[in-house]
Parts: structure tokens; C-alpha cells; sequence
């Protein structure tokens, strides 16, 4: 039941359980909306969610990997978004009035906030790749707006992926020039913002310390993923520059390592990162999706 108690139908031949068919846990999936035709994509805020269209090129940002968790003898299926590795939760308090129900959003897993996170996936009655996402707090993941009532508005189309055969190259750094401002409109620098990073070496394994308050720390400014890893690089007792390293983020204590290979989120949060040898073994066990 919708808060309000509205029924979702199901078709009577297709389980609630079934639709986690389309959910492998580990696998790759994109999310289109039924009511907008546009997709979930992860803001490079860190934080927020929106719908998007698909673009000239599919964006990291709209791809998701399906991490499925056993609490209390039940399956619930988690989001993790591909580019950030944050998962998709639901955000505490409520929307602002005339918004239905409460905003989805990009949050760490850990233990403290496991409601947050997690979904049961339901199918709907006009098409066997139709579902709709139920929070674990009676919420379904909607296309939100004001006074949205669509029923479709809770539908989402789940189409998957290939894994990639290996992970892309880094972008290259580039620099934010700013707005204009004086009398002649000239461009100035915007000052990067700071953020912490925690960072940790495994070994070829991919064994490492779990504990992050094990592991060491810098300041970091900006968002190139390409000036952390040479930032990281350095750090190292080898001192290595280049891409003899893999760099990896740890969304929280639960969560699941993803491989950093796009820039880093407009955000000051403090990011755990995993420094891997690339080519080892632990450097392999990283995937990524083969987007068209």
C-alpha cells in the first residue's frame, strides 16, 4: 500500500518476489522512469538524486549497482550509485508543501543507517520489466513534482549491463575559471573547497585495514580524480606517480568498494579510499560497467 492507501496491482502470475530476477546482486542497471522517460541519476553534489535524460553519451551517473543484503531472513535489495559509490536512501523529515512524500538522496552505508537504504523491488501489471521500488519505510520511489498523482510516476523500466572489460582512463584535469565579475567582466578563479581524505593501501589480495581510524589522512582541493591519485601517488611509500595505482572509494563501513574514475562529487565530505596495485588481483576484483 501507497501512503493514502492506494493498491498497487500486480499481475496475478508474477510473485512480489520475482521481480528481484531483475536485480542480480553485483549486477549493473539503469532505472527510466514510466511517467518523465527519464532516468535516476546520481547529482555530482554527492548528495542529491534527479531524473535525466539519456544525452549524447549515457552518463556514470544514471548507472546503478544492485547490492542485495539478508536482514532478519529477508531480501532487501540496496542502489549503489556507479560514479560515487554512495547508495540511494531515503532522507529524513519531509518534502516541502505540495511535494509528495519524502526526498530520495545519496547516502554512505553503514550500519547505523540500514533503513535508509534499503528497497524490495515490486512488479507491476503491464509489463514483466516494470517495477516499482518500496522503501523499507512504506515509500515508493516516485518521480516526484507538486501535486504529482500519475500512477506511472512509480514505475520504473530496469535494463542492465555488461561488465566492462577493464576500467576507463582518468579524466584530465581541468580548471574551474570561474564567473565574471568588474567593471571589464573579467573571469576569476573560484577557490576549490577543501575536503578531508582518508586513504589505506591493500595488498594484491585486496586485504586491507577495515578500520578507518587506522588510516591516513590529508587536505585535499578540487575535484580532479586524476590530482588525487597523483596526490595519493605521493604518499605512498614508493613515492608512485602515474597509473601504476587504482583508486578505489569505500562508501561506508558496509559499503562496497567502487572504482573512483570520474571526477570527485561537489562536496567537503570526508572520502575513504582504497589504494590498490593496478593489475593485482584486488585491482581485477574492481568492476565496472560497459556502457555504450
Amino acid at each position: 500500500m501507497e501512503p493514502g492507501g492506494r493498491q498497487h496491482l500486480q499481475h496475478p502470475g508474477l510473485p512480489a518476489v520475482s521481480a528481484m530476477d531483475l536485480f542480480p546482486d553485483g549486477a549493473f542497471v539503469r532505472l527510466r522512469n514510466r511517467a518523465r522517460q527519464t532516468y535516476l541519476h546520481a547529482d555530482d553534489d554527492g548528495e542529491g538524486v534527479s531524473l535525466r535524460p539519456h544525452g549524447r553519451v549515457f552518463s556514470l551517473n544514471a548507472v546503478w549497482r544492485v547490492h542485495r543484503v539478508l536482514i532478519e531472513g529477508d531480501t532487501f535489495v540496496l542502489i549503489q550509485g556507479a560514479a560515487y559509490g554512495r547508495y540511494l536512501a531515503i532522507a529524513p523529515g519531509r518534502e516541502p508543501s505540495g511535494y509528495r512524500g519524502s526526498r530520495a538522496v545519496q547516502r554512505d552505508y553503514v550500519e547505523a543507517n540500514v533503513g535508509a537504504v534499503t528497497w524490495r523491488p515490486f512488479r507491476m501489471v503491464d509489463d514483466e520489466r516494470y517495477i516499482s521500488l518500496r522503501h523499507d519505510f512504506d515509500r515508493n520511489l516516485r518521480a516526484n513534482g507538486r501535486y504529482r498523482i500519475w500512477h506511472t510516476a512509480v514505475t520504473w523500466t530496469v535494463r542492465g549491463f555488461e561488465l566492462g572489460s577493464g576500467l576507463p582512463p582518468l579524466p584530465r584535469p581541468t580548471v574551474n575559471i570561474g564567473g565574471c565579475s568588474g567593471l571589464f567582466r573579467r573571469r576569476r578563479p573560484v577557490a576549490d573547497e577543501q575536503r578531508t581524505i582518508r586513504h589505506v593501501r591493500a595488498n594484491d589480495q585486496g586485504e586491507f585495514d577495515q578500520n578507518s581510524d587506522n588510516w591516513s589522512t590529508f587536505s585535499y582541493y578540487g575535484r580532479s580524480v586524476f590530482n588525487l591519485r597523483v596526490q595519493v601517488g605521493a604518499r605512498q611509500l614508493a613515492g608512485e606517480i602515474g597509473d601504476g595505482i587504482t583508486l578505489a572509494v569505500r562508501p561506508g563501513l558496509q559499503g562496497r568498494l567502487t572504482p573512483l574514475v570520474t571526477d570527485l562529487p561537489r562536496s567537503v565530505d570526508t572520502m575513504d579510499i582504497v589504494v590498490f596495485n593496478t593489475g593485482s588481483q584486488g585491482a581485477q576484483n574492481l568492476v565496472y560497467p560497459d556502457i555504450p
